[in-house]
């Protein structure tokens, strides 16, 4: 695509700046993904920027919409630089994809195996991973006293490797991991299972897993306006069990819908796509984020 790719991404950045009110923007970030155009996050990020007096545009640069092949993230990422961009959120489905293409990882990024979040820096692309701190701050804020004896885990793409590694850190006593790739869940299984000494493990049996899980995660797509539905069988769930989904758009999900039925403690998506963002946006600017003001900023932006 090249250099039509970068007066691409210019004429958006020039064309966004235009529409926004208040000062010139200097910081320019975009978030690359597929189905994306309800996503809350470039309200958030432009809200905490204006608070703080930071000019700064938030794109969406949708592959669905623009009509791009998966093959053209490495275009995208390296004309994103070119043209001025200072950062990239990553989503759904490159957050793995996009780690070849970049110049280095951060610890966390590299452990979990999967970026959220790119920075343009001395010319180098770095990639971040704050999905997993995210969720770990969600889950500690909203979930105190949860059973973490045993986790069942769906999904293994990028959301699901961050997750797998903010469940270990808290101390998860088993995680089974699904997928519908069982590959994928086992790769990510041995992965989580090197770096926290054994405690992970795949599970060919949905039914099985949930019935002998303390509680359940959803970290698919499965659920989402483009793909409705649940993972597995809600009917097996119990009122003893917790049920979390990173899914924030529906709020409340059918699976979270299901589960609160039965009488489930439940977490929905919102806390963990609020503290991701909290976190991309200190990196992207080097300023600190206040939570409260992104929670805000969240509801502002629905």
């Amino acid at each position: 695509m090249g250099d039509s790719l970068v007066d691409l991404l210019c004429r958006l950045a020039d064309e966004h700046k235009g529409a926004a009110s208040g000062d010139s923007e200097k910081v320019v970030i975009g978030l690359v993904g597929r189905g994306i155009q309800s996503s809350r996050t470039p309200g958030m990020h432009e809200r905490e920027a204006r608070r703080l007096g930071i000019g700064y545009s938030y794109l969406l640069l949708d592959f669905d919409r623009l009509g791009f092949p998966d093959a053209a993230i490495g275009d995208l990422i390296a004309a994103a630089e070119i043209a001025g961009f200072h950062g990239l959120n990553v989503t759904h489905p490159f957050k793995q994809a996009v780690i070849p293409v970049l110049d280095a990882l951060s610890p966390e990024a590299r452990a979990i195996g999967a970026v959220n979040t790119v920075v343009f820096a001395g010319g180098r692309k770095e990639g971040h991973n704050t999905d997993s701190w995210g969720f770990a701050e969600s889950f500690r804020e909203a979930m105190t006293g949860a059973s973490m004896g045993s986790v069942a885990m769906f999904g293994a793409g990028g959301a699901g490797a961050a997750v797998a590694n903010a469940l270990m850190e808290m101390g998860v006593g088993r995680l089974f991991v699904l997928d519908s790739l069982p590959s994928r869940a086992s790769d990510l299984a041995s992965r989580m299972g090197a770096l926290f000494g054994g405690r992970v493990e795949t599970w060919p049996d949905p039914a099985a897993a949930v019935r002998m899980a303390n509680g359940i995660v959803n970290t698919t797509p499965v659920g989402m306006a483009k793909y409705p539905g649940t993972p597995f069988d809600t009917a097996l769930l119990t009122a003893e069990k917790w049920v979390a989904d990173i899914i924030y758009f529906p709020t409340e999900t059918e699976l979270l819908v299901a589960a609160r039925t039965i009488g489930c403690r439940t977490l929905p998506g919102i806390g963990m796509a609020i503290y991701q963002a909290v976190r991309a946006f200190e990196l992207f600017t080097g300023c600190k984020a206040d939570r409260r003001a992104m929670a805000d900023h969240f509801e502002a932006a629905a």
